[in-house]
């Protein structure tokens, strides 16, 4: 007896259509590549929703009877032509005007923190080099650590010539010295070591990092300062500027999403709807 098992057969998907014009599925799989997601399918909609955009764009474009005129870049690349027809469209249609001066000082008066140097600091260090997998070894280089972090509790006059003598860093020739050093350029270990110091302190103690164990010295800390508002006002400037051109394209193709016949696919809220 044969039995004849039936499948069920998946139904094709339905086409993206952007007032009659369809969005191929080549289209989307070679636009994929742009818009990385945590999954396959997340990434495919937003590259079906980027291209549907897109669309819309051009169709408004065309429909104002504008006429490409590609430029090229500093690095002398050429837009496409539809490329032009977007960017055209873009500069014609939503134009954001300058920030006022007051703008920019109420940003700057509420956002001072993010408008300070670094604070920077002046360093020297003696190294024991040390690999953890070898305890034997380890263990010799934290007795030798130790050994000159206490001859330089008492004599602390004395690291140029120890660190030249003991360190296995190539800041030796200089006896230690590691320059000016910014947040974020040393190992979290070391810079919480010179946190804990006041200008010309030497840890009491070796710092262990994953390079061995370090013999810290602070020459001098300069603390960072807020910079002057005239420094950072052009910065102020673009950045508001930007700001409102991203709301206001958001906005722009949020009413040519509410005019236009899009089947296929259902697009997310007004402000993802932006050209970058």
């Amino acid at each position: 007896m044969t039995t004849i098992v039936q499948q069920r057969v998946a139904a094709p998907p339905v086409p993206i259509r952007v007032n009659g014009t369809q969005i191929s599925r080549a289209a989307i799989a070679r636009e994929v590549q742009y818009h990385p997601a945590p999954s396959p399918s997340a990434s495919w909609r937003k590259a079906a929703e980027a291209l549907v955009v897109r669309e819309l764009l051009l169709q408004q474009a065309k429909r104002k009877g504008m006429v490409p005129q590609p430029i090229t870049d500093a690095e002398d690349r050429m837009e496409t032509n539809e490329e032009a027809l977007i960017r055209k469209l873009v500069e014609q249609d939503i134009v954001v005007p300058e920030p006022k001066d007051e703008e920019l000082r109420r940003y700057y008066d509420a956002n001072r923190q993010a408008f300070r140097s670094q604070e920077i600091v002046q360093a020297r260090h003696i190294l024991v080099a040390a690999r953890a997998t070898d305890d034997a070894a380890f263990a010799a280089a934290r007795e030798k650590a130790e050994a000159i972090a206490a001859r330089l509790v008492e004599r602390p006059e004395r690291f140029d010539e120890l660190a030249r003598a003991h360190s296995d860093c190539a800041s030796s020739a200089e006896g230690g010295v590691l320059g000016q050093l910014v947040p974020g350029e040393t190992t979290p270990e070391f810079e919480a070591a010179l946190a804990g110091l006041e200008d010309g302190q030497t840890t009491p103690s070796p710092v262990e990092t994953r390079y061995g164990f370090h013999v810290i010295r602070l020459d001098r800390r300069i603390p960072g300062e807020t910079l002057p508002f005239e420094s950072v006002s052009r910065r102020i400037a673009d950045y508001l500027a930007e700001r409102t051109r991203r709301t206001a394209t958001a906005q722009y193709v949020a009413r040519l999403v509410s005019r236009a016949e899009i089947s296929g696919l259902e697009l997310a809220s007004a402000e993802a709807h932006r050209v970058n």
